[in-house]
């Protein structure tokens, strides 16, 4: 192989990995674009969650709250007339 034969090898070879840096150098980019993406769609759960999903949790809790404390009210009633009617019995 002579000199010539030789740079022009050396020359393909040079195109070659400077295509392939390029063809990495995109893929890089797409991927920041990707990244970024990601990074929108979490902020909109974040936000969605917060302001949408947070405060209908929060009601419903309320409500089984509410709902346990009447109840716990309607069984103490119950109780007391349970009792009276017992003694009414004997």
């Amino acid at each position: 192989m002579n000199d010539r034969e030789l740079l022009e090898f050396i020359a393909t070879k040079v195109a070659d990995l400077d295509a392939k840096v390029g063809n990495l150098t995109n893929d890089v980019s797409g991927l920041k674009n990707d990244v970024s993406g990601l990074k929108d769609g979490q902020k909109r759960i974040e936000i969605m969650l917060e302001h949408d999903i947070k405060p209908k949790i929060q009601a419903l809790f309320d409500g089984y709250k509410q709902h346990t404390d009447q109840l716990d009210r309607i069984e103490k009633e119950v109780s007391r007339h349970d009792e009276f009617i017992l003694r009414r019995i004997k």
